[in-house]
């Protein structure tokens, strides 16, 4: 059975550790089980603050101000939204760097409740200048983009899930990759993170153009904005169309959008997790299914844009 994401940044957390004596781990005692050993062999630089996030965000500013190059690690609500004001004054406002990885995504533990779901993440962090946000899709791209990020000396969110593509696509770049192109495409789908693989099976007999992005902010508006010119080019000004899947708060980037296309007459559907709070939890997949977010869900949603008229 191949690794999670979470048990890949678990693994590639490890290794950094003993190959850096500038790296440090602090955590919030989620995750304290897969690092025993590290915390043995590292324990000035391996730290568990307890059920204290906004503690946790403090000890990594202060390590950073001694030039550590410090990973925070907890379940997403209590990494983004508990601590988002330490985030921002202590990190941000300072000017430091930390790499905050969260796990649990949008409701990856539906069954955990409304504490344990934080589809608002990368909403909420896009409000702070100079922070840079992946949301990887295979847990190869989780190793990479944290060596990557922890030879840098910005703010950086990396957003695990339980959800994972079948197939990697490591990138040394941020740039959006090109994964499909359809003669006389209609429109071009920017799939977030593990989103793809949903995204290619409900486009699979659809004119419709794929993008994958791995990084989403700052968001690839040369990409997108090159695509659709060229789409135009060929299919003419209808054609000028965006469908944005991500698998966190609808319309997230629907903005970054906007902007890039500014001077472009062009169509947006976005695509997310709606304001909607289902109360009977369940499972991740209950919550995709009732959102629209599996595969099904998604082709009717493109069908019923491509049959719209356009005005």
């Amino acid at each position: 059975m191949s690794p999670t994401m979470r048990e890949r940044f678990s693994h590639a957390a490890a290794t950094l550790l003993a190959e850096s004596q500038d790296v440090a781990l602090v955590l919030a005692d989620i995750g304290v089980d897969r690092f025993r050993e590290a915390i043995q062999r590292h324990p000035g630089r391996v730290l568990n603050v307890g059920i204290r996030e906004q503690v946790m965000i403090g000890v990594g500013a202060g390590l950073a101000l001694e030039d550590f190059r410090p990973i925070l690690h907890t379940y997403a609500p209590f990494l983004v939204e508990r601590a988002f004001e330490q985030i921002k004054i202590s990190i941000c406002h300072q000017g430091l760097g930390a790499v905050l990885v969260s796990v649990g995504a949008s409701y990856d533990w539906a069954a955990g409740g409304r504490t344990h779901h934080a589809p608002g993440d990368v909403a909420l962090l896009s409000t702070l200048p100079g922070m840079r946000i992946h949301v990887p899709g295979h847990p190869d791209e989780v190793e990479h983009i944290l060596r990557r990020e922890i030879a840098t000396l910005d703010p950086v969110y990396i957003r695990l899930s339980e959800t994972s593509n079948a197939t990697s696509r490591v990138s040394s770049s941020d740039r959006f990759q090109v994964v499909r192109e359809r003669s006389g495409a209609r429109a071009t789908v920017v799939a977030v993170g593990p989103m793809l693989d949903p995204v290619l099976e409900a486009a699979a007999d659809l004119p419709l153009d794929v993008l994958y992005a791995q990084c989403v902010r700052p968001f690839d508006a040369a990409t997108l904005r090159n695509r659709i010119g060229s789409v135009v080019a060929e299919s003419g000004p209808t054609a000028a169309a965006v469908l944005l899947v991500e698998p966190y708060m609808e319309g997230t980037s629907a903005a970054e959008v906007a902007d890039a296309l500014a001077d472009l007459p062009h169509r947006l559907l976005s695509i997310g997790v709606p304001k909607v709070e289902h109360r009977r939890y369940g499972t991740a997949e209950d919550h995709d299914r009732a959102y629209g977010l599996d595969a099904s869900g998604l082709s009717q949603r493109f069908e019923a844009f491509l049959s719209s008229p356009v005005t």
